[in-house]
C-alpha cells in the first residue's frame, strides 16, 4: 500500500459502461507520486477511458476516482477546475494549435490560468522548450515539425504548468524506435528529477518496460495483471503475460 499522502491516483472499485459494453469491471489499483504506471492491452479494453475518469471528462457508473487526494466523482466544476491544474495531458496527436508558434503554444496556457508576469512567462517557456530540445524551434510553427518534435512539443506544452500528474495516450505512436526512445528519456525524466507521477497508455512493450514502475493490463474491461514489470511478465493470466514478453 502507498501512504494516503503520496497517492498520485487512485481507483476504486470503478465500473463504467457503454450501453450494454461494459468497458471497465470494478477494477482497483493506485500509483504513487513520482511513479510510473503504464497501461496496456488491446484496442477497446478501456485504456483511454481510464485516463478520461482522471481528467473527470467522463464519470463512471460505480465507484471512486481520486486524484492527488480528492475524489473527482461527483465534484463540481470549480473542484474539478482546481484538480485538473495538477494534470497534464499529451495526446497521441500533441494537440498543438496550428496558427500558433511553438513558443506561443507554450505561453498561451501561463497567460490564461497564471498570474506570472511577461518575463516570466518567457522565463518559462524558454526553459521547458529548452528541457524537452526544442530551445532553439520557440518561431517555428507546428506544421514544420517533424513528429517526433511534435510529440517533444507536445510533451512541453503538458509540462509548461507543471503538473503533479502527467498522463500521456501513445506517447511513442507513429515514432521510429529511436525517436520513441528519446520520448521515453524525457518521460523518465519527468519522473525522476520532477518527482512526477505518469500514466501512460501504450502499445509499446519495449517503452513500457523501460518506463513503468508498474503495469496495469486491462482485458474484455478487466484488470487482469497488475505489478512490477517483472511480476506481470510471471502472471497466472496468459493475456498480461504475452503482453509483457512480445
Amino acid at each position: 500500500m502507498i501512504p494516503n499522502q503520496s497517492i498520485a491516483v487512485e481507483f476504486r472499485r470503478v465500473t463504467k459502461s457503454f450501453g450494454a459494453k461494459r468497458v471497465l469491471n470494478d477494477v482497483s489499483f493506485q500509483i504513487g507520486q513520482g511513479q510510473a504506471l503504464c497501461l496496456l492491452g488491446r484496442s477497446g479494453t478501456g485504456k483511454s477511458v481510464t485516463l478520461k475518469l482522471i481528467m473527470a471528462l467522463m464519470r463512471p457508473d460505480s465507484g471512486e476516482v481520486w486524484v492527488d487526494q480528492d475524489n473527482v466523482v461527483g465534484m463540481g466544476e470549480h473542484g474539478l477546475s482546481l484538480v485538473r491544474r495538477k494534470l497534464g495531458y499529451l495526446f497521441q496527436d500533441a494537440a498543438l494549435f496550428d496558427s500558433l508558434t511553438l513558443y506561443e503554444n507554450l505561453a498561451l496556457p501561463l497567460a490564461r490560468l497564471t498570474k506570472k508576469s511577461k518575463d516570466e512567462i518567457d522565463d518559462v517557456t524558454r526553459r521547458v522548450l529548452t528541457s524537452v530540445g526544442l530551445g532553439a524551434d520557440g518561431a517555428k510553427y507546428p506544421s514544420a515539425l517533424s513528429g517526433g518534435m511534435r510529440k517533444r512539443a507536445g510533451l512541453a506544452r503538458a509540462l509548461v504548468l507543471e503538473p503533479k500528474i502527467l498522463l500521456a495516450d501513445e506517447p511513442s505512436s507513429g515514432l521510429d524506435r529511436i525517436t520513441a526512445s528519446e520520448i521515453d528519456e524525457l518521460l523518465m525524466h519527468c519522473k525522476t528529477e520532477r518527482g512526477t507521477a505518469l500514466i501512460i497508455v501504450t502499445h509499446d512493450v519495449h517503452g513500457a518496460r523501460r518506463v513503468a514502475d508498474r503495469v496495469a493490463v486491462l482485458d474484455k474491461g478487466n484488470l487482469v495483471a497488475f505489478g512490477s514489470v517483472e511480476e506481470v511478465s510471471q502472471s497466472e493470466n496468459d493475456v498480461a503475460r504475452r503482453l509483457i514478453t512480445e
